[in-house]
């Protein structure tokens, strides 16, 4: 269960560490609007709207990543298969981050569904 509970926790970071590259896009927009940062960050374009998207992304994925995670904690149905699916999610979610920054909508929309996946049949080893 150690390592489910790392995953998790990585999940629960990634929204906060994809922060980063929004702050960097932000600033480079003419400096980081800390009294209107959602405005400014509507108007960002390429890279900055990208690291947005990636940033608001993770925290969508962490809902159902968490749930399905804490249900199989719940349920004592923690297994090798969700631990395994956890560590691929993880990963499909960090690749997720990366392609977005970087702009390869085919690999990044792939690392997303294999993020999903995973999520629903960890999920699903509750049953």
């Amino acid at each position: 269960m150690t390592i489910l509970l790392i995953c998790l926790f990585i999940a629960m970071l990634l929204p906060y560490l994809t922060k980063g590259p929004v702050a960097v896009a932000m600033a480079k927009a003419g400096g980081y609007d800390n009294a209107h940062p959602r405005a400014q960050q509507a108007k960002l374009a390429g890279f900055g709207a990208r690291a947005v998207a990636g940033h608001q992304n993770a925290f969508e994925s962490l809902l159902i990543f968490g749930l399905a995670v804490l249900t199989v904690i719940a349920t004592d149905s923690v297994n090798d298969t969700a631990v395994m699916l956890a560590v691929i999610h993880v990963v499909a979610r960090i690749a997720y981050q990366v392609l977005y920054l970087i702009d390869k909508g085919t690999l990044r929309s792939l690392s997303w569904f294999v993020a999903v996946i995973c999520s629903f049949a960890i999920f699903c080893q509750a049953f």
